[in-house]
Formats: C-alpha cells, sequence, structure tokens
C-alpha cells in the first residue's frame, strides 16, 4: 500500500489429540531428507495450537490441568509446563495463581492493550479511548489486501473505517479489511451495538482470535480525505502504522492501516 493512501474499495483433525497422534507427529523422516528434529514440548506445544485453533477450548476458558495433559499425551508433567509456559509467554495462553490456566480473550484488558500501543506523552493524561464505526462494506478484496490475506483474486472482503478518541479527541483513523468468508454477517449495525473491544468481537462472534501481529511504521502526511477526520489540516505530519494480524497457524485473517495523530499520544513498544 502506497504510504499515506488509503486503497480505494468505493491437518488433518487431531480427533482427541489422543497419544497416536503425537506418536505420528513424532516420526522423524529418514536420514537425509531434511527433517529437523523436534523437541518433545514443541510437538506437544503445536498439539495444544491445533486445539485452541479448532476450539477445544474457547478464549477465557480454563483448560485441563497440566497432569491431566501428561495423561492425555502420554508424556511427563515436565514436558507439558515447558510446552505451556511458552504459550502463555507468547499470549495464547493466561496463568492465574491459584486458578490454573486460560485461553487467553481479547476480553481481558491485558491481552487487548498488548494490540493498542498508543500511550499519553504526559502521565495522568491517558484516558478511556472510544471507538466511533464510520464505515462497513463488503467488496472484491483490491489486488495488494488480496495477497496479504492469501485471497484468490476477486474474493470477497469486509472493510471497516473507524475512528479511535482519546479524552474525546480524534486521535487514529484505522481502515481494516478483513476475509469476508470468516466475516460473514458483520455489519454496521453490529459494530456499532457492540460494546466489546473490535478483536473481542471478531472472537465471541466469528471464533476468529488474533493471536500475532506484523507492523510497519512510516511518517505520513494528513491527506484530504483523513485530514478532516482527526480535525487537523490536510498535510499535518501523521504516524501511519500497517498491520497485518494472524490467528493460530500463522494465518492472515485482518490488514490494519491506522493514521495516528501524534500530538499528545506517542506509538509505544517493549523490545526483550
Amino acid at each position: 500500500m502506497a504510504a499515506g493512501r488509503i486503497p480505494n474499495t468505493h491437518d488433518s483433525d487431531m480427533a482427541e489429540a489422543r497419544p497416536d497422534s503425537l506418536t505420528r507427529s513424532r516420526a522423524a523422516k529418514p536420514a537425509g531428507e531434511g527433517a529437523a528434529f523436534s523437541p518433545l514440548y514443541r510437538q506437544i506445544k503445536e498439539l495444544l495450537v491445533q486445539s485452541l485453533d479448532r476450539g477445544e477450548w474457547k478464549p477465557g476458558e480454563l483448560i485441563p490441568s497440566e497432569i491431566d495433559l501428561a495423561a492425555r499425551f502420554q508424556v511427563s508433567q515436565g514436558t507439558v509446563r515447558k510446552a505451556v509456559d511458552e504459550l502463555a509467554a507468547e499470549h495464547l495462553l493466561l496463568r492465574r495463581q491459584g486458578k490454573g490456566t486460560f485461553v487467553a480473550t481479547h476480553h481481558e484488558a491485558r491481552v487487548r492493550y498488548r494490540f493498542l500501543r498508543l500511550a499519553p506523552d504526559e502521565e495522568g493524561e491517558g484516558g478511556r479511548a472510544e471507538s466511533r464505526i464510520l464505515e462497513c462494506r463488503r467488496l472484491r478484496a483490491p489486488a495488494e489486501i488480496a495477497r496479504a490475506l492469501e485471497l484468490r483474486a476477486g474474493e470477497t472482503v469486509v472493510t471497516i473505517r473507524r475512528q479511535l478518541s482519546m479524552n474525546h479527541m480524534p486521535t487514529v483513523i484505522d481502515d481494516l479489511w478483513l476475509p469476508g468468508t470468516h466475516f460473514r454477517g458483520l455489519t454496521l449495525e453490529l459494530l456499532t451495538a457492540s460494546k466489546a473491544p473490535l478483536y473481542g468481537l471478531f472472537e465471541s462472534e466469528f471464533g476468529v482470535s488474533m493471536v500475532r501481529a506484523d507492523e510497519k511504521l512510516r511518517a505520513v502526511a494528513a491527506s484530504p480525505e483523513i485530514a478532516p477526520l482527526l480535525g487537523v489540516e490536510p498535510g499535518r505530519p501523521l504516524l501511519q502504522v500497517d498491520r497485518i494480524s494472524y490467528t493460530y497457524g500463522d494465518r492472515p485473517m485482518e490488514v490494519r492501516r491506522g493514521l495516528y495523530l501524534t500530538d499528545h499520544y506517542h506509538y509505544r513498544n517493549s523490545l526483550n
């Protein structure tokens, strides 16, 4: 997508993941076929992700205990713990002291704000983000969007434009493109009526969990189309954030372009 311009848009089932499935996943290719050894805990991690992907445990639900999972996969409890630890570090699972391990959900603030990196310049200045949906339409995917979402040419996408205000001040204009086959029934009326965050709505209504994203940032000038939506003059410097969000199995489920007014807010990230 050209800087500052919005495209014109007017595994086999694992059965119960029983030990026989694990045995098949352990089977190594003969030497010389380029197979790489996968530690046992990584194989367990993959089976857990597949269970999450097919909805065996819903977002916000408690997953079985490490003892039960160890019995299910016929491995040690330590192996299961290491797999669960990695999924918790990747924010797919959440550990709660004394309660167990739960599937992460975008209805929880600590998960939701992993994907909203906007922070106030002055401490104490931050307020509740207010979302206003400006439009929601279905159309044929522009070529660049189709490639990013791994769609065939001419497939349908849902496009959403929303305004995000901080302390009642328009701060972000988001344009989203979603694969139409996964978001049948997503309408302006549904978006407007929902009090949930967008990713929470996608999760609960359409069974699509966004688990990670890739982003690119650049500085752009506000276009005549975008400037009035942010209450600024055309040409005002903005931060453009292009994102592709993925569900389980690294399947792209969203292309998003955010245009940020950074007069009082900045984009924050932590590297480790």
